[in-house]
């Protein structure tokens, strides 16, 4: 049995915001319902790795989770980080941070990690994704034009590989492609397909 017809016995709740996430899933053809939006301060310990980030925040996105669940529901949670030289760089706050972090990207490689969580009323399982990516060097109009066109002010890095930038300043990455999207959704495939039938 395919999973979307095995998940037809659970509510799957996506508890993100992130347009990508869900062009994502029902991409993979797997049904959902858009969980309610709700506050969870991202914080994490100062020591953490930064590798450990995405891992550690889906985590507490899924316990922060304020409703509680049905016999059926089945929460998703992610977050996503790009790091460079063991610094976590996350989503812009303003212009000239999103310019900032691409000069810093520009001709270097980084790694993007995903983490994902799944819960039940009765079970919990999670796990992490890496992606290297590789940039050329950017000039400050490059970098100028896809600041200001394309806004990237939602995304980890400053930037959506699905956009202009992907196309013409991203020579190659070792992983999954659709895990720089926001979600490596192959891999979550795979992993709920576990998950449901332990």
């Amino acid at each position: 049995m395919l999973l979307h017809e095995k998940l037809k016995n659970y509510r799957l709740l996506l508890a993100s915001q992130s347009p990508r996430r869900r062009e994502l899933i029902a991409g993979c053809g797997l049904p959902y319902e858009l969980a309610p939006r709700f506050e969870c301060e991202e914080r994490y310990p100062d020591g953490l790795p930064a590798e450990e980030v995405p891992l550690y925040l889906a985590q507490l996105k899924s316990r922060a989770y304020p409703e509680p669940l049905g016999e059926r529901d089945l929460l998703l949670t992610a977050d996503t980080v790009v790091v460079l030289d063991g610094e976590v760089l996350g989503k812009p706050r303003d212009r000239q941070e999103a310019a900032e972090m691409l000069r810093r990207l520009s001709g270097h490689r980084h790694t993007v990690v995903t983490g994902v969580a799944f819960r039940t009323t009765s079970r919990q399982h999670a796990f992490e994704a890496r992606t290297d990516v590789w940039f050329r060097t950017l000039d400050q109009e490059e970098i100028d034009y896809y600041v200001d066109t394309f806004r990237p002010f939602d995304k980890a890095g400053s930037y959506g590989i699905q956009e202009w930038i992907g196309y013409a300043a991203i020579e190659r990455i070792e992983g999954s492609f659709y895990n720089v999207m926001g979600l490596p959704i192959q891999k979550v495939y795979v992993e709920l397909n576990q998950f449901i039938n332990p």
